[in-house]
């Protein structure tokens, strides 16, 4: 989730019960060691480094490793190297699939956890089945631990996937509209205006590191209509270690709380359960309301 993904957010998710996870796709093995350490420092309950793409510093892993109880990956093919290297540092390893074929993959490449993400998730799709379908082939063919991820934002969805057999469910655009999100005012407020039907999967913002190998991103439609109609060469520019950084059109960077320019033009990733997002709530709280109101469904009598 990039800026998102705060460490406001990340600690206060963890706080909660839930993974609070921190981007470190391209961030320096060194930087990475020092911020995590500081976090782990503050945090309460568990945290996880997320890492992308295949192309992925080693250090960085090895010292995200030795700070966190979860080190996830996504958008590559499971690697055993990269397991073993997380293992050997003390954490566990998750790995984020858009396949069967790819969650075992993973299963045989020693992953501790697999999160299976369906075609209705938000941000970078990797597959192209639905949610419950590919969860369900997923469970025929691994025996560890596996995570739902794909338009799940409030508790009948949590309990849903797990009535279907999952361990549990990672959820991202819920937690765009919270207190501690990095995310832009104005991503925030298109969040909560959204409905039912306002995402679609474009190749539109393929301006990135991911878009790369697969051009295919589930963001809120309104946004690729203001791309397509904007005729700058950049919609804008974030602040990085101190200098301003241009973006040019198309650019798949999230808007985060630094970014200056046509936030409408950016990519407002979200997944289909955007419909279900229509209050800035403190993280903790969406955390305690989705487990409250998962728990209340599946104990309702079935009939």
């Amino acid at each position: 989730m990039g800026p998102v993904s705060s460490p406001s957010l990340a600690i206060a998710v963890a706080a909660a019960g839930g993974v609070g996870t921190i981007p470190a796709f391209g961030v320096p093995a060194e930087k990475l060691e020092t911020l995590l350490s500081d976090l782990s420092s503050r945090a309460t309950g568990v945290l996880a480094a997320n890492f992308l793409t295949r192309s992925i510093d080693r250090d960085a892993v090895q010292a995200a490793a030795s700070r966190v109880g979860i080190v996830d990956f996504f958008w590559s093919d499971p690697d055993p190297a990269l397991v073993g290297l997380v293992h050997d540092a003390g954490a566990l390893v998750s790995w984020q699939v858009g396949s069967a074929a790819e969650a075992q993959a993973a299963a045989d490449a020693g992953c501790d956890v697999v999160v299976v993400q369906g075609i209705e998730a938000g941000g970078h799709v990797r597959g192209h089945g639905a949610l419950l379908p590919l969860l369900s082939a997923v469970l025929e063919v691994t025996d560890v631990p596996v995570l739902a991820a794909g338009g799940i934002g409030d508790g009948r969805a949590l309990a849903a996937v797990l009535a279907a057999g999952a361990d549990g469910a990672r959820i991202g655009t819920r937690f765009i509209a919270t207190v501690e999100s990095g995310a832009h005012p104005e991503y925030k407020g298109a969040v909560l205006e959204a409905r039912a039907g306002s995402t679609e999967i474009t190749s539109a913002f393929a301006q990135c590191a991911l878009c790369a190998t697969s051009p295919r991103a589930r963001v809120l439609r309104s946004c690729v209509g203001v791309l397509a109609a904007f005729s700058g060469a950049t919609v804008g520019a974030v602040r990085e270690a101190g200098e301003t950084v241009p973006l040019p059109r198309g650019s798949g960077r999230t808007p985060g709380e630094s970014f200056t320019g046509c936030v409408a033009a950016m990519p407002m990733y979200a997944s289909d359960a955007v419909e279900s997002v229509i209050t800035t709530e403190a993280a903790g709280h969406v955390v305690a309301t989705l487990c409250s109101e998962a728990q209340h469904q599946l104990a309702r009598p079935t009939w």
